[in-house]
């Protein structure tokens, strides 16, 4: 008697279970809800001045949330430029330095010109003309030299210049490292600091994730390969409760390539099956999507 009751309340059991929509095997794969999700950590290390995050807040992309103290990289930063400033000055202006030296050949140019007009007159003295034309040879030298040298002087300054600007370029790259932004568009799932705390390098400050594309991770037979392919449609379907379930429509993103073995948590239509492939659906969720909620799919209408 007892065994007979046992059987009909177990006929009863799996009568509820079939008549379920959605848990009567009636689908092609299931799994589970997750999203992208983004820890957010810091960048620097320094007290936390400003932190405007709270779990459950509505983030966009690249919205400032905060920063952390940047006071010694100021001063770091208005030094260099100082340093550079300096250096900027020491540098030569070659065309006014080389002036004088140049105007001098000028002149003794004419000098000369007027030197070899006396001798084709029979009137001049073959020995000035001599030592003009070695005045001339001498200084271009030493207006050749002292070009050099400025423009050796100029590019020891340039190089100094150069490496001043980029450590100051080092410095500004920090500073930005300061502010706290969220990298993607989301709700904050968690906050693991809070203004005021003294935070390091890599340390968390708050996850974030993109809950308003949703990804349903299910897993298929290497029998159902065939019929997949991305970009490709399907139904998704989410329990809500026992008895209680949505659809959605979505997108097939990403198939494994890879078997790996059917999860202890995940159904197949294949039960037997030990190998299994991971794919990805794309969901537009409708708010009432969560992480972690159980999901089906089915590959046709």
């Amino acid at each position: 008697m007892k065994k007979s009751g046992l059987v009909i309340m177990m006929s009863i059991a799996l009568a509820a279970f079939v008549s379920c929509d959605g848990k009567n095997g009636n689908f092609d794969a299931t799994g589970n809800f997750e999203a992208t999700e983004v820890i957010v950590s810091s960048e620097t290390n320094g007290k936390i001045l400003e932190f405007n995050v709270e779990e459950g807040a509505l983030l966009k992309v690249d919205q400032y949330l905060g920063f952390i103290d940047s006071t010694q990289l100021q001063l770091q930063k208005l030094r260099l430029f100082a340093s550079n400033g300096a250096v900027k000055s020491r540098r030569a202006d070659v065309a006014k330095q080389i002036a004088a030296a140049k105007q001098q050949i000028e002149n003794l140019k004419v000098e000369k010109q007027r030197a070899q007009n006396l001798i084709n007159s029979n009137a001049g003295n073959r020995k000035v003309l001599d030592d003009i034309n070695a005045q001339i040879a001498t200084l271009e030298k030493q207006l050749a030299a002292q070009t050099s040298n400025l423009e050796k002087g100029n590019t020891g300054v340039d190089q100094e210049s150069s490496a001043l600007e980029i450590q100051i370029a080092q410095i500004e790259d920090q500073l930005k490292k300061c502010k706290i932004s969220a990298p993607i568009s989301g709700t904050v799932l968690a906050k693991y600091a809070e203004r005021g705390e003294v935070t390091t390098m890599g340390k968390p400050l708050f996850k974030i994730a993109d809950i308003e594309n949703i990804i349903l991770r299910a897993y298929i037979t290497s029998g159902q390969l065939t019929q997949l392919k991305i970009g490709q449609k399907v139904k998704a379907y989410a329990d809500f409760g026992e008895k209680e379930q949505k659809e959605y429509q979505g997108v097939v993103t990403w198939i494994s390539d890879k078997a790996e073995f059917t999860p202890k948590t995940i159904q197949t239509k294949d039960e037997r099956a030990n190998l299994v492939y991971a794919i990805k659906i794309l969901v537009k969720n409708d708010g009432y999507l969560k992480i972690g909620m159980y999901g089906e799919i089915k590959f046709s209408n």
